[in-house]
Protein backbone atom coordinates (compact mmCIF):
# COMPACT_ATOMS: atom_id res chain seq x y z
CA UNK A 1 0.00 0.00 0.00
CA UNK A 2 0.82 3.44 -0.59
CA UNK A 3 1.34 6.12 1.63
CA UNK A 4 0.10 10.03 1.23
CA UNK A 5 2.39 12.37 2.25
CA UNK A 6 -0.17 15.11 2.38
CA UNK A 7 -2.79 13.63 4.64
CA UNK A 8 -1.07 10.06 5.81
CA UNK A 9 -3.30 7.99 4.61
CA UNK A 10 -3.04 4.61 2.29
CA UNK A 11 -4.17 4.21 -0.80
CA UNK A 12 -5.30 8.15 -1.16
CA UNK A 13 -6.99 8.72 -4.20
CA UNK A 14 -7.67 12.51 -3.03
CA UNK A 15 -4.43 13.46 -3.52
CA UNK A 16 -2.52 10.76 -5.93
CA UNK A 17 -3.03 13.48 -8.79
CA UNK A 18 -0.42 15.88 -6.59
CA UNK A 19 1.97 12.85 -6.01
CA UNK A 20 2.32 12.81 -9.75
CA UNK A 21 0.31 9.51 -9.89
CA UNK A 22 -2.06 9.34 -12.66
CA UNK A 23 -5.51 7.85 -11.56
CA UNK A 24 -8.77 7.75 -12.66
CA UNK A 25 -10.66 10.81 -10.83
CA UNK A 26 -14.10 10.50 -12.32
CA UNK A 27 -15.74 12.98 -9.67
CA UNK A 28 -15.00 15.44 -6.56
CA UNK A 29 -16.71 17.91 -4.40
CA UNK A 30 -14.46 20.83 -3.35
CA UNK A 31 -14.83 24.70 -2.56
CA UNK A 32 -13.36 27.51 -5.41
CA UNK A 33 -11.72 30.04 -3.54
CA UNK A 34 -13.72 31.14 -5.59
CA UNK A 35 -11.42 31.42 -8.85
CA UNK A 36 -11.96 31.37 -12.59
CA UNK A 37 -9.73 31.05 -15.60
CA UNK A 38 -10.20 32.07 -19.35
CA UNK A 39 -7.36 30.75 -21.28
CA UNK A 40 -6.97 32.65 -24.89
CA UNK A 41 -5.07 29.77 -26.60
CA UNK A 42 -6.82 28.98 -29.67
CA UNK A 43 -8.75 32.36 -29.54
CA UNK A 44 -11.68 32.35 -29.64
CA UNK A 45 -12.88 28.80 -28.80
CA UNK A 46 -11.11 29.24 -25.66
CA UNK A 47 -10.38 26.77 -22.30
CA UNK A 48 -13.16 28.30 -19.49
CA UNK A 49 -13.32 26.95 -15.86
CA UNK A 50 -13.58 26.91 -12.32
CA UNK A 51 -10.66 26.18 -9.80
CA UNK A 52 -11.38 24.30 -6.89
CA UNK A 53 -9.35 21.80 -4.52
CA UNK A 54 -10.51 18.29 -3.61
CA UNK A 55 -11.37 19.76 0.21
CA UNK A 56 -14.74 21.83 1.29
CA UNK A 57 -14.11 24.80 3.62
CA UNK A 58 -12.08 28.50 3.03
CA UNK A 59 -9.65 28.38 0.32
CA UNK A 60 -9.53 31.54 -0.72
CA UNK A 61 -6.06 31.54 0.50
CA UNK A 62 -5.39 29.76 -2.39
CA UNK A 63 -5.59 32.43 -4.81
CA UNK A 64 -5.43 35.46 -3.30
CA UNK A 65 -2.70 37.67 -3.61
CA UNK A 66 -3.51 39.40 -0.99
CA UNK A 67 -3.27 36.63 1.51
CA UNK A 68 -0.28 35.96 -0.04
CA UNK A 69 1.57 39.09 0.74
CA UNK A 70 -0.38 39.57 4.03
CA UNK A 71 0.90 35.91 5.63
CA UNK A 72 4.45 36.71 3.82
CA UNK A 73 4.33 33.29 2.17
CA UNK A 74 7.47 31.73 0.60
CA UNK A 75 7.20 31.15 -2.86
CA UNK A 76 6.89 27.05 -2.35
CA UNK A 77 4.22 27.58 -0.08
CA UNK A 78 2.23 29.17 -2.41
CA UNK A 79 2.89 26.63 -4.90
CA UNK A 80 1.90 23.87 -2.90
CA UNK A 81 -1.28 25.34 -2.35
CA UNK A 82 -1.76 26.06 -6.58
CA UNK A 83 -0.95 22.13 -7.28
CA UNK A 84 -4.13 21.52 -5.00
CA UNK A 85 -6.35 22.99 -7.69
CA UNK A 86 -7.54 21.30 -10.00
CA UNK A 87 -8.71 23.33 -13.01
CA UNK A 88 -12.22 21.84 -14.60
CA UNK A 89 -12.61 23.49 -17.79
CA UNK A 90 -14.70 23.19 -21.02
CA UNK A 91 -13.59 24.97 -24.55
CA UNK A 92 -16.38 26.87 -25.36
CA UNK A 93 -16.35 29.98 -28.56
CA UNK A 94 -16.18 33.23 -26.15
CA UNK A 95 -18.74 34.85 -28.60
CA UNK A 96 -21.20 32.08 -29.18
CA UNK A 97 -21.51 30.51 -25.33
CA UNK A 98 -25.44 31.27 -24.76
CA UNK A 99 -26.57 32.69 -21.69
CA UNK A 100 -28.17 29.81 -21.33
CA UNK A 101 -25.15 27.32 -21.43
CA UNK A 102 -25.25 25.88 -17.53
CA UNK A 103 -21.52 25.73 -17.36
CA UNK A 104 -21.04 29.28 -18.14
CA UNK A 105 -23.60 30.14 -15.88
CA UNK A 106 -21.99 28.42 -13.00
CA UNK A 107 -18.40 30.07 -13.94
CA UNK A 108 -20.46 33.56 -13.93
CA UNK A 109 -21.75 32.40 -10.31
CA UNK A 110 -18.51 31.68 -9.35
CA UNK A 111 -17.27 34.93 -10.76
CA UNK A 112 -19.33 36.89 -8.81
CA UNK A 113 -18.97 35.55 -5.47
CA UNK A 114 -16.05 36.68 -2.70
CA UNK A 115 -16.22 33.71 -0.68
CA UNK A 116 -15.24 29.93 -1.23
CA UNK A 117 -17.75 28.27 -2.37
CA UNK A 118 -18.42 24.38 -2.74
CA UNK A 119 -19.26 22.58 -6.19
CA UNK A 120 -19.50 19.15 -7.73
CA UNK A 121 -17.67 18.15 -10.28
CA UNK A 122 -17.95 15.33 -12.50
CA UNK A 123 -15.07 14.90 -14.84
CA UNK A 124 -15.18 13.53 -19.06
CA UNK A 125 -11.09 12.29 -18.62
CA UNK A 126 -8.68 11.30 -15.69
CA UNK A 127 -6.62 14.82 -14.26
CA UNK A 128 -3.65 15.88 -16.24
CA UNK A 129 -0.58 17.56 -16.08
CA UNK A 130 -1.39 19.81 -18.31
CA UNK A 131 -0.95 23.48 -17.44
CA UNK A 132 -1.44 27.02 -18.22
CA UNK A 133 1.64 28.88 -18.38
CA UNK A 134 0.92 32.73 -18.01
CA UNK A 135 3.20 35.77 -17.09
CA UNK A 136 0.58 37.25 -15.44
CA UNK A 137 -1.09 35.01 -13.90
CA UNK A 138 -0.33 32.52 -11.34
CA UNK A 139 -0.07 28.56 -11.79
CA UNK A 140 -2.89 26.84 -13.22
CA UNK A 141 -2.45 23.55 -13.00
CA UNK A 142 -3.93 20.10 -13.17
CA UNK A 143 -6.15 20.50 -15.82
CA UNK A 144 -9.34 17.99 -16.05
CA UNK A 145 -12.15 18.35 -19.14
CA UNK A 146 -15.84 18.31 -17.08
CA UNK A 147 -19.24 16.78 -17.87
CA UNK A 148 -20.96 19.09 -15.02
CA UNK A 149 -20.06 21.49 -12.56
CA UNK A 150 -23.27 21.91 -10.32
CA UNK A 151 -22.74 24.76 -7.18
CA UNK A 152 -24.24 23.00 -3.40
CA UNK A 153 -24.06 26.32 -2.18
CA UNK A 154 -25.85 30.00 -3.30
CA UNK A 155 -22.76 32.44 -3.90
CA UNK A 156 -22.59 35.06 -1.51
CA UNK A 157 -22.75 38.17 -4.01
CA UNK A 158 -22.16 42.25 -3.11
CA UNK A 159 -25.16 44.04 -3.52
CA UNK A 160 -23.01 46.47 -5.77
CA UNK A 161 -21.66 43.56 -7.77
CA UNK A 162 -25.47 42.03 -8.53
CA UNK A 163 -26.74 45.57 -9.44
CA UNK A 164 -24.12 46.15 -12.07
CA UNK A 165 -23.76 42.64 -13.26
CA UNK A 166 -27.54 42.73 -14.13
CA UNK A 167 -27.58 46.50 -15.29
CA UNK A 168 -26.95 45.56 -19.24
CA UNK A 169 -27.14 49.36 -19.82
CA UNK A 170 -24.06 50.27 -18.54
CA UNK A 171 -21.07 50.07 -20.42
CA UNK A 172 -18.12 48.00 -19.07
CA UNK A 173 -15.64 51.09 -18.60
CA UNK A 174 -18.22 52.71 -16.08
CA UNK A 175 -19.06 49.36 -14.92
CA UNK A 176 -15.05 48.98 -13.66
CA UNK A 177 -14.91 52.80 -12.26
CA UNK A 178 -18.33 52.34 -10.21
CA UNK A 179 -17.40 48.87 -9.04
CA UNK A 180 -13.59 50.38 -7.77
CA UNK A 181 -15.60 53.31 -5.79
CA UNK A 182 -17.63 51.05 -4.20
CA UNK A 183 -14.52 49.41 -2.59
CA UNK A 184 -14.48 45.95 -4.84
CA UNK A 185 -11.49 44.44 -4.84
CA UNK A 186 -9.69 44.57 -7.82
CA UNK A 187 -9.02 41.52 -8.59
CA UNK A 188 -13.05 40.29 -8.27
CA UNK A 189 -13.87 43.29 -10.81
CA UNK A 190 -11.00 41.44 -12.81
CA UNK A 191 -13.19 38.31 -12.48
CA UNK A 192 -16.27 39.73 -13.48
CA UNK A 193 -15.03 41.22 -16.73
CA UNK A 194 -13.48 38.04 -17.70
CA UNK A 195 -16.85 35.76 -17.17
CA UNK A 196 -18.83 38.38 -19.65
CA UNK A 197 -20.64 39.52 -16.74
CA UNK A 198 -19.78 43.74 -17.53
CA UNK A 199 -20.76 46.18 -20.06
CA UNK A 200 -23.81 46.27 -22.66
CA UNK A 201 -25.70 43.03 -23.18
CA UNK A 202 -25.28 42.70 -27.20
CA UNK A 203 -21.27 43.77 -26.13
CA UNK A 204 -20.87 40.99 -23.24
CA UNK A 205 -18.56 37.84 -23.75
CA UNK A 206 -15.86 35.79 -22.28
CA UNK A 207 -12.54 37.97 -21.98
CA UNK A 208 -9.49 35.77 -21.68
CA UNK A 209 -7.89 36.21 -17.79
CA UNK A 210 -4.76 37.43 -18.90
CA UNK A 211 -6.46 40.82 -21.16
CA UNK A 212 -8.70 41.07 -18.49
CA UNK A 213 -6.87 41.71 -16.14
CA UNK A 214 -4.72 44.39 -17.89
CA UNK A 215 -7.86 45.98 -18.94
CA UNK A 216 -9.23 46.60 -15.31
CA UNK A 217 -5.50 48.07 -14.61
CA UNK A 218 -6.02 50.42 -17.15
CA UNK A 219 -9.24 51.37 -17.26
CA UNK A 220 -8.87 52.82 -13.51
CA UNK A 221 -5.48 54.20 -13.82
CA UNK A 222 -6.85 55.83 -16.34
CA UNK A 223 -9.88 56.97 -14.83
CA UNK A 224 -7.80 58.49 -12.14
CA UNK A 225 -5.17 60.40 -14.39
CA UNK A 226 -8.16 62.17 -15.73
CA UNK A 227 -8.24 64.14 -12.27
CA UNK A 228 -4.82 64.11 -11.37
CA UNK A 229 -3.22 65.91 -14.45
CA UNK A 230 -5.66 68.69 -12.97
CA UNK A 231 -3.53 68.20 -9.66
CA UNK A 232 -0.91 70.74 -8.39
CA UNK A 233 2.55 69.14 -8.76
CA UNK A 234 4.21 67.40 -5.52
CA UNK A 235 6.87 69.78 -3.99
CA UNK A 236 10.04 67.90 -3.09
CA UNK A 237 11.20 64.51 -4.05
CA UNK A 238 9.48 61.85 -2.78
CA UNK A 239 11.05 57.52 -2.87
CA UNK A 240 9.10 54.45 -1.56
CA UNK A 241 10.18 51.14 -1.80
CA UNK A 242 9.02 47.79 -1.21
CA UNK A 243 9.73 43.65 -1.80
CA UNK A 244 8.14 40.40 -1.49
CA UNK A 245 9.83 37.06 -2.86
CA UNK A 246 12.44 38.43 -5.01
CA UNK A 247 10.43 41.53 -6.37
CA UNK A 248 12.64 44.67 -5.59
CA UNK A 249 10.81 48.00 -6.29
CA UNK A 250 11.20 51.31 -5.65
CA UNK A 251 9.31 54.31 -7.28
CA UNK A 252 11.03 57.90 -7.19
CA UNK A 253 8.65 60.74 -7.49
CA UNK A 254 10.01 64.31 -9.07
CA UNK A 255 8.31 67.68 -8.74
CA UNK A 256 7.16 68.30 -12.25
CA UNK A 257 3.55 66.88 -14.88
CA UNK A 258 2.90 63.39 -14.67
CA UNK A 259 5.03 61.19 -16.87
CA UNK A 260 5.48 57.10 -15.77
CA UNK A 261 8.31 55.25 -16.34
CA UNK A 262 8.97 51.66 -15.64
CA UNK A 263 12.52 50.08 -16.20
CA UNK A 264 12.78 46.29 -14.78
CA UNK A 265 15.90 44.13 -14.77
CA UNK A 266 16.83 40.48 -13.82
CA UNK A 267 19.72 40.17 -11.30
CA UNK A 268 20.60 36.67 -12.90
CA UNK A 269 19.93 37.10 -16.60
CA UNK A 270 20.71 40.86 -16.72
CA UNK A 271 17.70 40.66 -19.15
CA UNK A 272 16.07 44.39 -19.26
CA UNK A 273 12.14 45.54 -19.30
CA UNK A 274 11.30 49.03 -20.35
CA UNK A 275 8.12 51.57 -21.12
CA UNK A 276 7.37 55.16 -20.93
CA UNK A 277 4.57 57.67 -21.66
CA UNK A 278 4.17 60.97 -20.98
CA UNK A 279 1.40 63.60 -19.96
CA UNK A 280 -0.22 62.44 -22.91
CA UNK A 281 -2.31 59.41 -22.99
CA UNK A 282 -1.00 56.01 -23.89
CA UNK A 283 -2.20 54.56 -27.07
CA UNK A 284 -0.25 51.59 -27.34
CA UNK A 285 -0.01 48.32 -25.24
CA UNK A 286 2.99 47.89 -22.84
CA UNK A 287 4.72 45.73 -25.14
CA UNK A 288 8.43 45.16 -23.18
CA UNK A 289 6.89 45.17 -19.38
CA UNK A 290 3.33 44.12 -20.55
CA UNK A 291 1.37 43.66 -17.60
CA UNK A 292 3.39 45.04 -14.92
CA UNK A 293 3.48 47.97 -16.24
CA UNK A 294 -0.50 48.90 -15.86
CA UNK A 295 -0.51 47.07 -12.46
CA UNK A 296 2.24 49.52 -11.54
CA UNK A 297 0.87 52.52 -12.64
CA UNK A 298 -2.56 51.53 -10.66
CA UNK A 299 -1.00 51.57 -7.18
CA UNK A 300 0.60 55.10 -8.26
CA UNK A 301 -1.93 56.63 -9.27
CA UNK A 302 -4.20 55.10 -5.94
CA UNK A 303 -1.50 57.19 -3.98
CA UNK A 304 -1.76 60.56 -6.15
CA UNK A 305 -5.47 60.48 -5.96
CA UNK A 306 -5.34 60.02 -2.46
CA UNK A 307 -2.76 62.95 -1.89
CA UNK A 308 -4.06 65.25 -4.70
CA UNK A 309 -1.10 65.33 -6.43
CA UNK A 310 0.90 65.13 -9.49
CA UNK A 311 4.19 64.12 -10.43
CA UNK A 312 6.86 62.23 -12.59
CA UNK A 313 7.72 58.59 -11.53
CA UNK A 314 10.53 56.48 -12.30
CA UNK A 315 9.56 52.39 -10.81
CA UNK A 316 12.77 50.88 -10.62
CA UNK A 317 12.30 46.98 -10.55
CA UNK A 318 15.02 44.52 -9.70
CA UNK A 319 13.78 40.85 -10.16
CA UNK A 320 16.26 38.80 -7.72
CA UNK A 321 17.37 35.03 -8.01
CA UNK A 322 14.51 34.09 -5.53
CA UNK A 323 11.81 34.87 -7.70
CA UNK A 324 11.87 31.50 -9.19
CA UNK A 325 8.47 31.06 -10.14
CA UNK A 326 6.01 33.96 -11.87
CA UNK A 327 3.18 34.33 -9.42
CA UNK A 328 1.38 36.87 -11.59
CA UNK A 329 0.94 40.59 -12.12
CA UNK A 330 -1.33 40.52 -8.76
CA UNK A 331 1.24 40.10 -6.72
CA UNK A 332 3.44 42.95 -7.92
CA UNK A 333 0.15 45.25 -8.07
CA UNK A 334 0.14 44.43 -4.17
CA UNK A 335 3.72 44.56 -4.01
CA UNK A 336 3.73 48.46 -5.26
CA UNK A 337 0.47 48.76 -3.26
CA UNK A 338 2.70 47.99 -0.38
CA UNK A 339 4.98 50.71 -0.85
CA UNK A 340 3.21 53.20 -0.84
CA UNK A 341 1.66 52.97 2.74
CA UNK A 342 4.79 53.27 3.89
CA UNK A 343 5.64 57.34 4.75
CA UNK A 344 7.97 58.50 2.02
CA UNK A 345 11.58 59.53 2.32
CA UNK A 346 12.30 62.97 1.23
CA UNK A 347 15.45 64.51 -0.73
CA UNK A 348 16.63 67.50 -1.66
CA UNK A 349 18.03 66.12 -4.68
CA UNK A 350 18.09 63.55 -7.05
CA UNK A 351 21.46 62.14 -6.27
CA UNK A 352 20.65 61.64 -3.19
CA UNK A 353 17.49 60.01 -3.97
CA UNK A 354 19.26 57.79 -6.30
CA UNK A 355 22.13 56.86 -3.60
CA UNK A 356 19.43 55.64 -1.31
CA UNK A 357 17.96 53.43 -4.16
CA UNK A 358 21.24 52.15 -5.23
CA UNK A 359 22.33 51.26 -0.80
CA UNK A 360 19.16 48.79 -1.69
CA UNK A 361 19.50 47.40 -5.23
CA UNK A 362 21.75 44.52 -5.61
CA UNK A 363 23.44 46.04 -8.72
CA UNK A 364 25.10 49.32 -10.19
CA UNK A 365 21.96 51.46 -10.39
CA UNK A 366 23.44 52.79 -13.51
CA UNK A 367 22.11 49.27 -15.55
CA UNK A 368 18.66 51.28 -14.55
CA UNK A 369 19.02 54.89 -14.75
CA UNK A 370 21.30 54.96 -18.16
CA UNK A 371 18.46 54.19 -20.55
CA UNK A 372 15.83 56.67 -18.34
CA UNK A 373 13.92 58.81 -20.25
CA UNK A 374 12.65 60.91 -17.07
CA UNK A 375 15.86 61.51 -15.67
CA UNK A 376 17.38 62.15 -19.20
CA UNK A 377 14.53 64.35 -19.92
CA UNK A 378 15.65 66.43 -16.69
CA UNK A 379 18.94 67.29 -18.06
CA UNK A 380 17.41 69.33 -20.55
CA UNK A 381 15.04 71.25 -18.68
CA UNK A 382 15.24 74.28 -16.64
CA UNK A 383 12.21 74.10 -13.84
CA UNK A 384 14.40 71.40 -11.88
CA UNK A 385 17.90 72.17 -12.37
CA UNK A 386 18.11 73.08 -8.10
CA UNK A 387 17.24 69.22 -8.08
CA UNK A 388 20.47 67.91 -9.88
Amino acid sequence: MDYCKICGSYNCKKHSFLLAKKIILKEFSGSSPPEIFVGRWNYPNVYAGILSPTELGNTKIMSSYELWHKNNLKIPEIINLRKQLIYGRSQTNIKKAPLSNKFISTLQEVAMTHQSISAEFKLKKPISKNQENEKNVPLIPNAADVSLIRLQENPKIKPKVDYLVNDKDAKSTSAIIELDKAGIETSLIQKLLSAGLLGLKKNRKLVPTRWAITAVDDTLSKEKLKKIKLYPEISEILLFHSEYLGNHYEFLLLPDKFSFEVIERSLLSQESWHDYETIFQRKSYANSVTGAYYANRLALCEYLDKIKKQAKCLVIREIRPEYSASLGVGILRQISRDAFQKQPEKFSSINEALNQIQSRLKQPILNFTANSIILKNLKTQTKLTSFL
